[in-house]
């Protein structure tokens, strides 16, 4: 630019003082020159900018290049492909790799910056890897019993009579209503107290189960007195444990009522102390949703007792005396349409593991993988038998099975054969999903053509409702 700036100086001067007609020709004839190889490159004369550090040209990097920028990684031109910045000059950019193991990204070295793993490709002895602390527990871990000895949907029952499967203790009465539609049992008045009715007195088995769905709307700032407690009762009708289900407070306060955000229980020990304990509130309060059906779970074996709400376990105790009845007690303060509901109530015999199950009877018999109604959708809390199905077939590579979906005789074959053989494809789905070969399982819908029980009675159409591990 400078050589540009002065020939045209130059001209000016010679255009004034110059008097020679060869001289000035000769002088605008060098200046077009010059601006014709400045303009087309090709001036071999044009001096390097001043102060310009010499810029080294990095051979291209297999993993590319990192921005410094906004750390992009990965580039391989010459401008970041994230923001557009120019590649660093200077020395060769060092190439950056994703470590296969853990997959920490933007590693240098030749040791994953974070595990240690040994960059693929290198020789030599890796580093020693990093430990890392393996953390694992299992709050869904609910398995129905096997043997159902007591259920009762609360279906067919006369509305505004007392329900026919229970017997009243104490308090108000209780009777059969529809909510929404769906037929259940309402727990009324201030105090009311029911037990299952049953043939012997003590019918708890040393393991069980007992499943129940109850409704409340009790969520958003009703009297913080209403619960629901599940009591197990030891032969001398003593508690051994009670839990109180109290989903009242569980919102923000409201007209100056006092949430009680924490379950609290109770229980005795087998050597004949009382103890006493809660779970936080925000703890549970996730697991609910106010005016809809909450699942509440129980499992019992020998000593130890658990608790669980839409399938999360909320109490876990170790010790406890073994019961031998249970009676379901609720207090309710409120208006009608505010008190609690229950339906789907069943009792089975504690779980038997898988393993021996197979190796005594040839077949896994299941009530654990459920689905909503009328689909083949399996619930979530399903994935807790199917996963141990799963280990199961994991843990016995030889084993195969055929996947059996039953019904009760509930509904006609039309709807029943196809969606038994839908859900049974289902279960094959999941158990694929979970690392089990296609080839070693069989789908077959079975409808209700295979029953197992009467399906006069509510116990013996749940029995029906099964899902059978038939081993090949």
């Amino acid at each position: 630019m400078k050589k540009i700036v002065l020939l045209i100086v130059a001209l000016v001067l010679a255009s004034s003082i110059a008097s020679g007609q060869n001289i000035l020709e000769r002088l605008r004839q060098r200046g077009r020159e010059v601006i014709e190889n400045v303009v087309t490159g090709n001036n071999n004369e044009a001096e390097q900018p001043e102060e310009e550090e010499e810029v080294h040209q990095s051979a291209p990097v297999a993993n590319g290049w990192t921005c410094a920028e906004c750390g992009h990684a990965g580039n391989t031109g010459k401008f970041c492909e994230e923001c557009g910045a120019k590649q660093p000059t200077g020395e060769a950019v060092a190439a950056t790799w994703d470590c296969p193991e853990c997959g920490h990204k933007g590693n240098t070295g030749k040791f994953c910056e974070e595990c240690g793993a040994k960059k693929p490709g290198e020789g030599g002895a890796a580093a020693p890897a990093k430990k890392q602390a393996q953390i694992g527990y299992a709050k869904t871990d609910f398995v129905p019993g096997d043997e159902i000895f007591f259920d009762d949907p609360v279906e067919g029952e006369q509305i505004g009579e007392f329900p026919s499967h229970w017997d009243f203790l104490s308090g108000e009465e209780c009777e059969v209503m529809t909510l929404d539609g769906v037929q259940a049992i309402k727990l009324s008045g201030w105090c009311s107290e029911i037990t299952p009715l049953m043939k012997e007195a003590d019918y708890l088995p040393e393991e069980f189960t007992i499943e129940f769905d109850v409704w409340s709307n009790t969520f958003w700032g009703s009297s913080n007195n209403d619960h629901l407690d599940l009591i197990l009762l030891s032969e001398e009708y003593d508690p051994c444990v009670r839990v109180g289900f109290n989903p009242a407070g569980l919102g923000p306060e409201e007209e100056g009522i006092e949430g009680h955000t924490d379950l609290f229980y109770d229980f005795k020990s087998p050597s004949g102390d009382v103890r006493e304990g809660s779970t936080p509130g925000n703890t549970i309060e996730k697991y609910f949703e106010p005016g809809t059906w909450t699942k509440v779970q129980v499992s019992f074996n020998k000593r130890a007792f658990k608790y669980y709400i839409n399938g999360n376990r909320v109490v876990n105790l170790p010790n406890v005396a073994k019961p031998t009845r249970f009676k379901l007690s609720s207090v309710s303060n409120c208006d009608e349409k505010d008190r609690f509901y229950i339906k789907n109530i069943r009792m089975a015999k504690g779980a038997v593991p898988l393993y021996d199950r197979l190796a005594s009877e040839g077949k896994i018999v299941t009530y654990a993988i459920t689905f909503d109604t009328g689909k083949a959708t399996i619930k979530p809390e399903s994935m807790v038998e199917i996963n141990r199905i799963a280990e199961l077939m994991k843990s016995n590579p030889e084993l195969e099975f055929e996947v059996q979906g039953h019904c009760d005789a509930t509904g006609s074959d039309a709807v029943n054969d196809p969606l038994s053989q839908k859900r049974a494809e289902a279960i094959v789905a999941a158990l694929v999903e979970q690392g089990i070969a296609q080839a070693r399982l069989t789908a077959v819908g079975k409808g209700s053509h295979v029953p197992i029980a009467s399906n006069s009675t509510d116990e013996g159409r749940a029995k029906n409702r099964r899902v059978e591990f038939i081993k090949k």
